[in-house]
């Protein structure tokens, strides 16, 4: 629920309310033992999941997939709030086959992929940890696509991408949706909470017992306090008194990358392609979108891109330069006629997010162990939380929200140790 007003004083006040900060808050509410407060900046809940109606249909201009959907814990919540799941599974791996590719030259990329990922997951087990670009074939036919796909599943190019972070990663292959959005349902979980909007933290002052919490609306003390946001906003917006640099150092480096989505009208059909296909504008490129075709059977084509390709796409104009681009794509592939099926619905801009400036969290070089850093509680009484604080499932809801519910738990214990 919302709250225009609210009480200067709580046990625990979350700092941020996307699924990190909801997960917390709710297991925080249901403990029915302590007072909690949520500070949003934003007007909306939700973070960097967020469901827009594009012409009555939802898209979601954040995450939308429920990774590893056989063991996370956010589509058991989705099921038992009522919301639809869509079981059938991404055809990632087609997107060759669709956009035109030979048999042998899909075949080809399969085996450079796989190629790949094994040395990403050797270069992981060696002592100094280095970039993902490093164990690329020089002059290899899918560099550029190996790229593309980075910017895409990373949100940043291999250059900058730690292979001791990116080989943690853990995904199942289970991967659905909801229906109804992603957004949605996060919104749905907040029903009960008590949000004050509007109410972005800058300062944090934990010199005294009680926590003091300045915000654009006054400030707030609290006994506990769980910061539950992008670690941009950490590493350079938040300050701490005494400072704490170790976190803010942490949190640059696992900077966001930048994925950013377009969704387009599409009042036809694409020659041999079922609804639900993905396939790739370009495999010689790494400035090239990936187009999903009529997801859920819906009439839309969805694109995704990401890296310094998104920002500049961003950069230079925003939603008619990302359309006009991925209109020149797809008439190259399927011919200009597809242009006048197209119409512009919706697009996020991550980057230009004053509250995100950026999509999800990458770790530099060097850097790996900065997640167990971040996420380590200062003195009992700060907690931190985000899918940066994931070792396993960061960039991912799921990740987020089940730090969520650690730091909460954190949280309700050292108040107990205290009162006991």
């Amino acid at each position: 629920m919302s709250q225009r007003g609210f009480p200067a004083q709580v046990d625990i006040a979350v700092i941020g309310a996307g699924a990190a900060g909801i997960a917390a808050a709710r297991r925080l509410a249901a403990s029915r033992r302590v007072s909690v407060l949520v500070l949003e900046a934003r007007e909306r809940v939700g973070g960097r999941t967020w469901t827009v109606d594009c012409n009555e249909l939802p898209c979601d201009l954040g995450g939308e997939w429920l990774h590893s959907a056989d063991r996370n814990v956010v589509a058991g919540l989705a099921k038992q709030q009522g919301f639809d799941i869509y079981h059938r599974r991404p055809d990632w791996t087609t997107r060759l086959r669709n956009s035109g590719a030979s048999a042998a030259e899909e075949a080809d990329w399969i085996a450079e992929r796989e190629a790949f990922y094994w040395a990403v997951h050797r270069a992981a087990r060696e002592n100094e940890d280095r970039a993902a670009a490093t164990v690329l074939r020089p002059g290899g036919r899918w560099n550029a696509l190996f790229d593309a796909t980075s910017t895409w599943a990373n949100a940043v190019e291999l250059d900058r991408l730690s292979v001791q972070d990116n080989n943690r990663y853990e995904d199942s292959g289970v991967n659905w949706r909801v229906c109804e959005g992603y957004g949605r349902l996060l919104t749905r979980l907040a029903d009960s909470l008590p949000v004050a909007f509007g109410t972005a933290v800058s300062r944090i002052d934990h010199r005294r017992k009680a926590i003091r919490l300045e915000t654009a609306r006054g400030t707030v003390t609290a006994a506990r306090a769980i910061v539950a946001l992008p670690t941009s906003i950490v590493a350079e917006d938040l300050s701490f008194d005494p400072p704490l640099p170790e976190k803010q150092e942490a949190a640059a480096g696992l900077p966001l990358g930048l994925a950013d989505k377009l969704f387009l009208r599409f009042s036809g059909q694409l020659p041999g392609i079922d609804s639900d296909a993905h396939l790739v504008g370009s495999t010689r490129r790494r400035e090239t979108m990936s187009y999903q075709v009529r997801p859920f059977g819906r009439p839309v084509i969805q694109c995704f891109f990401g890296g310094d390709f998104a920002a500049g796409l961003e950069r230079d104009g925003g939603m008619p330069v990302m359309a006009a681009f991925a209109a020149d794509e797809l008439a190259a592939l399927y011919g200009n006629d597809i242009r006048r099926q197209l119409t512009p619905l919706a697009a996020s801009g991550w980057r230009r997010d004053p509250f995100a400036r950026g999509s999800y969290s990458y770790a530099r070089p060097g850097h790996a162990d900065d997640r167990t850093v971040l996420a380590a509680p200062v003195e009992n009484r700060l907690f931190f939380a985000g899918e940066a604080c994931s070792p396993n499932f960061f960039s991912t809801v799921h990740g987020a929200y089940m730090t969520g519910e650690a730091a909460a738990d954190a949280a309700l214990a050292s108040l107990h140790r205290l009162s006991a």
